[in-house]
């Protein structure tokens, strides 16, 4: 295990050690942190600490972040909607209410059990919970996945993302009347510090790109296409918010009343890229869901 040390600043005195350790460790969860005071991972001055402990400037922080070995994962005969298949990848059509891969509370069901049990090779790069998953979409975002059956192949695809060259479009019904045919959001995402289970628009994110065009306006809603530049968690979502026009129904950044539909109503339309072995430009597109549908139709009467 590497061992990742902190100096107290003056601006940190006072702070909770539990609190600090999840500014200093974003991608953990403070459940996960105070699990790691409790057996003993940090120590404070050389010395083993309790959770309510409180920093001190100068105070010297020295923790491990323990090896979690690795759970091998089962496939489960669940419907998978295959767009496109090939030696070295798969398109797939995600479901809404599908989580894409196991994690805590969702330990079966997932689009990787499905994956799995549909075939034997998926790529291991980012480890046996995320076999052949390139890139995420939410739980209630419906729509395309790119899936790699090797790692090559999966290089090949998490650099086009990093690249900014493949074309991911989605489809989203807003709060409010957009009056702006298009427009463009740049404004960076983290971690909301106020609440650690969502997102935000903070100064020090990572940068973010959005763009968005009208396609029909409602009396109180707006249908919008939405392009990603950059795929940051849940950054349509965030954006959308952050310039006043939440995606409908979204149950961690809408409005309390909202369209009562399970879930934002988000959906990945389009996913275009260069295929990593035959140099071939692929394009491809999901119909919108059926629930999605229905509400476009009952939009015109809804105030």
């Amino acid at each position: 295990m590497t061992i990742l040390k902190h100096i107290v600043t003056n601006p940190e005195a006072g702070i909770r050690i539990d609190k600090l350790l999840v500014q200093l460790n974003p991608d953990y969860s403070r459940s996960q942190i105070q699990s790691w005071i409790q057996h003993g991972y940090v120590h404070v001055n050389q010395q083993q600490i309790k959770g309510n402990h409180k920093c001190a400037p100068g105070d010297k922080l020295e923790w491990e972040i323990p090896v979690v070995e690795e759970q091998v994962f089962e496939g489960e005969a669940i419907p998978l909607d295959v767009v496109y298949e090939d030696d070295w990848l798969l398109v797939v059509n995600k479901p809404r209410g599908m989580v894409v891969h196991p994690s805590a509370g969702h330990m079966s069901g997932t689009l990787v059990h499905a994956l799995l049990h549909h075939t034997n090779h998926l790529s291991d790069e980012n480890g046996e919970h995320r076999r052949g998953i390139v890139h995420r979409i939410d739980k209630d975002t419906s729509g395309l996945l790119l899936v790699a059956k090797d790692n090559v192949t999966h290089q090949d695809l998490a650099r086009q993302l990093a690249d900014k060259t493949v074309n991911r479009r989605y489809e989203a019904i807003v709060h409010g009347v957009i009056e702006h045919e298009s427009g463009l959001i740049e404004a960076p995402i983290a971690r909301d510090p106020k609440n650690r289970q969502k997102m935000g628009v903070v100064d020090h994110g990572k940068d973010a790109t959005t763009h968005f065009h009208v396609l029909e306006r409602f009396p109180s809603f707006t249908h919008i296409s939405a392009k990603l530049e950059t795929g940051r968690t849940h950054q349509i979502r965030v954006h959308m918010k952050y310039i006043g026009y939440p995606v409908a129904g979204d149950p961690k950044y809408g409005p309390r009343k909202t369209l009562q539909i399970n879930g934002q109503a988000l959906h990945a339309k389009i996913i275009g890229f260069t295929h990593p072995h035959t140099k071939e430009w692929m394009q491809f597109e999901a119909p919108l869901p059926i629930y999605f549908n229905e509400l476009l139709d009952k939009l015109p009467n809804m105030y």
